[in-house]
């Protein structure tokens, strides 16, 4: 499967290595609204399996920081060997809250359908994104998430599908946008829906993952009526 100029994965190895829906073509989406230059450091953030890790390094070469809770380090290793990337890719396993870099690393900070997982506090953008961010340095993050808020009112349909933690993390765009609003260290430069929105949630219930088969019936419930995709870019002050 190709992605990008440089990028193509088996489709056996693709699928198996989803963790949701297309983190690939998202990132191949989002990345047409940045500017990557090959002499940048990249922390991806809650990378999975890699594949946005090795993405990255393959369109732009640019240095990642493949950083993931979920993957232990050496397994992602073995993936960035099959495709000789040892050069441009470190594995990196941490958790968002406890992260290992220096103040000021990074020229960019990338996460893709993880950020919603860790990133609602009220301080988390101040206190853990800005201060790994070199001057001028941004964070780029892509997340699913609702056209518009539930509140109290979980639709009917949906509500066999709506855990406490479900309503903590699935937010709509304005939500965010509020929450990054009150930055005092980074300002909101760009938001958007993702046009690959049903793409990649269909590539990702096409899996043989057991999550991926749970979700199917939770997306026929929905049926387009009120999920999205969007990303959300912040750059220092």
């Amino acid at each position: 499967m190709k992605f990008g100029n440089y990028t193509e994965f088996d489709k056996g190895f693709y699928q198996q290595s989803l963790m949701g829906p297309s983190a690939v073509m998202i990132i191949e989406e989002l990345v047409k609204r940045l500017r990557l230059t090959d002499h940048m450091r990249i922390l991806d953030l809650g990378c999975g399996t890699g594949l946005t890790s090795i993405f990255l390094a393959k369109e732009f070469g640019v240095k990642v920081f493949a950083t993931d809770l979920w993957l232990t380090a050496t397994e992602n290793y073995a993936r960035i060997r099959a495709f000789g990337l040892e050069d441009k890719i470190i594995p990196i396993h941490a958790d968002a809250h406890e992260l290992p870099f220096a103040g000021s690393y990074f020229d960019a900070i990338i996460s893709i359908d993880a950020y919603y997982y860790f990133g609602t506090g009220g301080d988390f953008l101040d206190t853990r994104m800005a201060p790994l961010l070199a001057k001028d340095g941004f964070l780029a993050v892509a997340t699913p998430g609702l056209q518009k808020e539930f509140g109290k009112h979980v639709p009917g349909l949906m509500k066999p599908f709506w855990a406490d933690e479900v309503n903590e993390t699935f937010h709509d765009l304005d939500w965010w946008k509020t929450l990054w609003g009150r930055s005092e260290k980074m300002r909101i430069e760009d938001t958007f829906s993702l046009a690959c929105h049903k793409a990649a949630w269909a590539d990702w219930l096409e899996c043989d993952n057991p999550y991926a088969k749970s979700d199917i019936e939770m997306m026929k419930a929905e049926n387009g009526q009120y999920f999205d995709t969007f990303a959300m870019v912040a750059r220092l002050k």
